[in-house]
């Protein structure tokens, strides 16, 4: 049997297992954000291929975005590359905003795949986003909640097959894995990595080959912070 039909076959068996979300996981799914906690200004370390970008979100910074380039390839960015950046910072109006795969999972596929009592970790099968979704039947999510802090600390979206997104492209591998901080008493959950792995080709030809992996560092709060409750108007 191929590595691939095995996989699909040992995921089909588990999945029959499957039953209700246990409320641990339903109480930390309910709060979880997948872009992190809101409010913080950090520095983004992105490589991918050789390249490399290095960038400061400031979520109370004025103008056009909140992101500034710092680095480029491991140099200070020339005054041309500034200027493109922030016209492409201003045509995107890029947020500090993440896809949710937690809204796409089906809860009734939830599935224990591992629990040694600190750490617990379900898989879920997806539901398609909308009708033009080619991927979700192919995908499957994976959470690991850290007990002590009900933190959702991992978070994985991987193919269990080869599956084609879009005509005449066909992967083999898609995969994305996202790291979190564990809440402390005077800091949240907060983004640590994001990983991503595809492997596949288009055309039958080229290749599709990529590897790219973020790195969150120099967290500050930044929000403004809540009114006091004996202040006045």
């Amino acid at each position: 049997m191929r590595p691939l039909a095995l996989v699909a076959l040992c995921f089909s068996a588990l999945t029959a297992l499957a039953g209700p979300v246990p409320p641990e996981l339903a109480a930390a799914l309910a709060a979880f954000r997948a872009e992190g906690t809101r409010g913080w200004a950090f520095t983004q370390t992105t490589s991918s291929d050789g390249k490399s970008l290095v960038e400061r979100f400031e979520p109370l910074s004025r103008g056009p975005s909140h992101w500034t380039l710092l680095q480029k390839d491991g140099r200070a960015p020339t005054e041309s590359e500034l200027a493109d950046y922030r016209e492409t910072q201003r045509r995107r109006g890029r947020v500090d905003s993440a896809p949710n795969v937690k809204d796409q999972i089906d809860p009734a596929t939830c599935e224990l795949v591992s629990d040694d009592g600190t750490r617990a970790t379900w898989r879920f099968r997806l539901k398609p986003a909308d009708a033009d979704d080619r991927s979700a039947a192919h995908m499957a999510a994976t959470f690991t909640l850290h007990r002590p802090t009900a933190t959702i600390e991992r978070v994985e979206l991987a193919n269990f097959e080869a599956f084609s997104p879009a005509r005449l492209v066909a992967l083999t591998e898609a995969r994305t894995i996202v790291t979190y901080t564990l809440t402390e008493p005077e800091r949240p959950t907060l983004l640590a990595t994001v990983t991503t792995r595809i492997r596949g080709k288009a055309l039958w030809i080229k290749s599709l080959d990529s590897d790219l992996t973020v790195t969150y560092s120099d967290y500050v709060y930044a929000a403004k912070p809540p009114p006091s409750p004996t202040s006045t108007p």
